[in-house]
């Protein structure tokens, strides 16, 4: 499997208002691993950069004057990222930019190359509803270390969004197994009599039953009425 963890840093925030790409960085990550494959471009947007958007980057026109346009490095970005399953942490912000440079350097857009986008910031808010999920925040709560991470930059970004992304997966390794392992195990089957065993039923508590009624309350605030254990009690009190 090949997969490509993307991200861009721009003008500013919206492509149809002539918002160009000022950054571009992409890393290769082969079976679950950060290979030695890098893509990294600054670029010339050939317009001036927004005041919020140099405080996040800290990028100038003046700094980019003498680097390349979107056109010249556009044949060997879809080579790298050909037939690969880009992964980028809120895919359509990106994704938008992209298809706005592809377009104007008259390529095809960006599904043309690569058919499978994997949105990150959706991927982690389906984990942590409720919960901050910015690349910071997820860096905190898989204990990845963004110390050195004083603005935003491509490719330091994507090397932790690659972090991010195989914490977030972690476990999953088997999903993504082909079946054509030659050393494959057998599975072991063991047989047990249970008939002979007593099942002990311990009741809660009436504390205990108080703390899970809390914490489901804390959860359905948090999800905006998303606890699905709440759902599931309203329609066992129905008729």
């Amino acid at each position: 499997m090949r997969q490509i963890v993307l991200d861009t840093e721009t003008t500013g925030l919206d492509p149809k208002k002539g918002h160009r790409i000022i950054e571009l960085a992409a890393i290769e990550l082969c079976d679950r691993k950060v290979s030695d494959r890098r893509f990294h471009r600054y670029l010339n947007p050939e317009r001036e950069i927004d005041a919020g958007a140099a405080e996040v980057h800290g990028l100038t026109l003046e700094r980019l004057q003498d680097e390349p346009k979107f056109a010249e490095i556009a044949p060997a970005l879809l080579e790298f990222i050909s037939g690969a399953e880009l992964i980028i942490h809120n895919a359509p912000f990106d994704v938008g930019f992209l298809n706005m440079e592809l377009e104007l350097s008259n390529l095809p857009v960006l599904n043309t190359y690569c058919a499978s986008v994997i949105d990150t910031l959706k991927m982690a808010k389906d984990l942590h509803p409720g919960k901050k999920n910015n690349l910071n925040a997820l860096c905190d709560r898989y204990q990845i270390d963004n110390s050195h991470r004083t603005l935003h930059g491509a490719l330091l970004d994507t090397e932790l969004l690659a972090e991010v992304y195989l914490s977030m997966t972690r476990g999953q390794k088997s999903l993504l197994d082909d079946g054509n392992n030659e050393q494959e195990e057998v599975p072991i089957i063991v047989s047990t009599d249970l008939s002979r065993l007593k099942l002990h039923v311990l009741p809660a508590s009436v504390d205990e039953l108080a703390q899970h009624a809390q914490q489901l309350d804390d959860i359905d605030k948090a999800s905006k009425g998303a606890c699905l254990w709440k759902q599931l009690d309203l329609l066992e009190e129905q008729p």
